[in-house]
């Protein structure tokens, strides 16, 4: 799809109890477009998706079917699953809720051991989606699944016709390179590790999807103009400050912190969901 800019990882909203609470989803994309996001990724680790249902995510991608398109969004969706026919039916709810693309991580109890196997699994994903872009999510340290992305382009490529990039979550820059090298020209290769964005861009990455981007997306921004103007120094400082940041975050449970950090900023998402910790009012208080 040739994207260009910031897509933000929505956090997914929830009530006191837990529940989803899809009411605040258009306040989440009016705020993200304001801010001069350019798209979402939606339901994938920021977005706690394996923390809901498959009922409950398809509803998800409802909510923001419309509200992505009534802002000018970019709407991913992630339907990545451990069960095949529960991804698949995750693709065909994507699919109807309008959404630009579909993308996977993969599974993770159970992990592919080769290339092969793992982009099997994909193609029997995305022949689910009628026809919608769809990119592979390679996020190793949550998975636990490191293979050659550089070969699973290769390879999906060639078996999956709608393959349209990498949401690339991985700490190996040569590989990134590698990718680039490889097909850089033919798909989107999407950086995924908010605070290296800088290093994203020196590898030639012109797009990038992120949890920060939800509240600090004007701070990303900088970083990019800077980049893009030559002002490598300037942009050195502004992703230092975005370093300083999420090391706060991180300090204080970086998921569940980063939920109550939006709700500080822009919209309040509510609490996380178990496992992961509720952030009480002494520990906000911290955090802020």
């Amino acid at each position: 799809m040739a994207i260009k800019g910031l897509i933000a990882a929505p956090h997914t909203p929830t009530r006191a109890d837990f529940s989803l609470n899809l009411d605040c989803v258009p306040a989440q994309a009016a705020h993200l477009a304001r801010d001069g996001v350019v798209g979402v990724f939606v339901g994938g680790t920021t977005g706690e998706g394996f923390s809901f249902s498959t009922d409950e995510r398809a509803a998800l991608f409802g909510a923001w079917g419309e509200a992505a398109k009534a802002h000018g969004l970019k709407f991913f969706a992630h339907v990545g699953h451990n069960n095949l026919p529960e991804a698949r039916q995750l693709a065909e709810a994507a699919v109807a809720a309008e959404a630009d693309a579909i993308a996977a991580m993969a599974p993770f109890f159970f992990k592919p051991a080769t290339e092969a196997a793992l982009v099997e699994w994909f193609a029997a994903i995305a022949e689910s989606a009628e026809e919608a872009p769809f990119y592979y999510y390679d996020i190793p340290g949550f998975t636990g699944v490191v293979l050659d992305t550089a070969e699973v382009i290769e390879q999906a490529t060639e078996a999956i016709p709608d393959f349209a990039g990498v949401k690339y979550t991985n700490p190996d820059l040569e590989l990134f390179e590698r990718c680039f090298a490889q097909a850089g020209d033919r798909i989107d290769l999407l950086f995924g590790t908010d605070e290296k964005l800088l290093e994203g861009l020196q590898c030639g990455s012109v797009g990038a999807v992120g949890s920060s981007y939800n509240y600090a997306a004007k701070l990303y921004l900088k970083i990019i103009e800077a980049f893009e103007r030559g002002e490598l120094e300037a942009a050195q400082m502004w992703q230092a400050r975005s370093v300083q940041m999420i090391d706060v975050i991180a300090a204080h449970n970086y998921c569940p912190a980063a939920k109550a950090v939006r709700g500080r900023v822009g919209v309040d998402c509510g609490p996380a969901r178990a496992p992961l910790a509720t952030v009480g009012e002494g520990e906000r208080k911290l955090l802020r």
